[in-house]
């Protein structure tokens, strides 16, 4: 069984998009995305730097795009789940046709720009916190006023909140935990500090057409199958003010079955920490078009398996 995934805030990197808008049909589709949202996603996937696309208003529709633009890439794909990590749930939405591209698009620009508002209110950010046991880790986090914001498994747990607090983390690091190492985006997502942004989203989704999901998507919130298109909505709009669990989405994965995935553009991350939770799973991460027929056979295997 395939599960295809779609990165969260952090993956992206100056340049990525290049190499995927010389695909055919490629800089149309995202011309045409970039109109409907007034973002020019091309020029900021292929030109700006580290900081411009560190902009959680740009950084999160930019990866959403670069995800579907991926996914269209591969073909035909028949997935046996879906998810995403953080703003990838957007995407992943997309790939089980909760939303069409668009509102996809449309979405994650409301997405955006409210929490790069919230984060605006007070400096914020988030580091990744590697090794160490979770027992451990998060009284410790809890302790310095900090948020285990995303608990990613396979040893891994970011840690949100204050500069202040995260400059303390630095300096009184939980027992076991080997590095702590500060993430390239602009706020304290999943936490307290993005509350204003749920409003925001509560009532853009008010006005998408959802559909219900065609395929298992694996929600963020508790690593459950969730198919009615609604309730994906509204775990979507939540998910910004609290933590992630993308360990218990890897659970759900590995009791579906799953034995390939597949993390579309800029991938990386999720197969990183996949091949540490999920032994005996193929991954596929797609960085380049050159990962295309990589994950083009991984496809024909899991089918033909079938």
């Amino acid at each position: 069984m395939l599960v295809l995934v779609a990165p969260g805030q952090g993956a992206q990197t100056p340049g990525f998009l290049t190499p995927w808008l010389e695909l055919p049909g490629a800089a149309d589709r995202v011309a045409a995305w970039s109109e409907a949202i007034g973002l020019d996603l091309a020029h900021y996937g292929t030109k700006a730097d580290a900081d411009e696309i560190r902009d959680t208003a740009v950084a999160q529709p930019l990866l959403v795009a670069a995800g579907l633009l991926s996914a269209a890439a591969l073909g035909e794909v028949a997935p046996g789940a879906v998810a995403g990590h953080s703003v990838g749930e957007i995407t992943a939405a997309a790939f089980a046709g909760v939303l069409d591209d668009t509102a996809a698009l449309r979405l994650v620009r409301t997405r955006g720009l409210a929490m790069a508002e919230a984060a605006a209110v007070t400096e914020t950010g988030m580091s990744a916190l590697l090794g160490g046991d979770p027992e451990v880790t998060v009284p410790h986090l809890e302790k310095l006023g900090l948020t285990p914001a995303n608990v990613n498994g396979a040893g891994q747990i970011v840690a949100a909140g204050t500069l202040e607090q995260l400059a303390a983390l630095e300096a009184d690091k939980p027992e076991g935990v080997r590095r702590v190492v500060a993430l390239k985006v602009a706020g304290a997502f999943h936490t307290h500090h993005m509350a204003p942004a749920v409003a925001k989203l509560e009532a853009a989704a008010k006005e998408l057409t959802v559909a219900d999901a065609t395929v298992r998507y694996v929600s963020n919130k508790d690593g459950q199958v969730v198919t009615e298109g609604a309730e994906i909505i509204a775990r979507l709009v939540g998910q910004v003010a609290n933590p992630v669990r993308w360990d218990l989405c890897m659970e759900t994965f590995q009791a579906l079955g799953a034995t390939a995935l597949i993390e579309v553009c800029p991938g990386g991350t999720l197969t990183g920490l996949a091949k540490r939770a999920l032994p005996g799973v193929r991954t596929v991460a797609l960085k380049t078009p050159d990962d295309l027929d990589a994950a083009r056979t991984l496809i024909a295997d899991v089918s033909a398996a079938r």
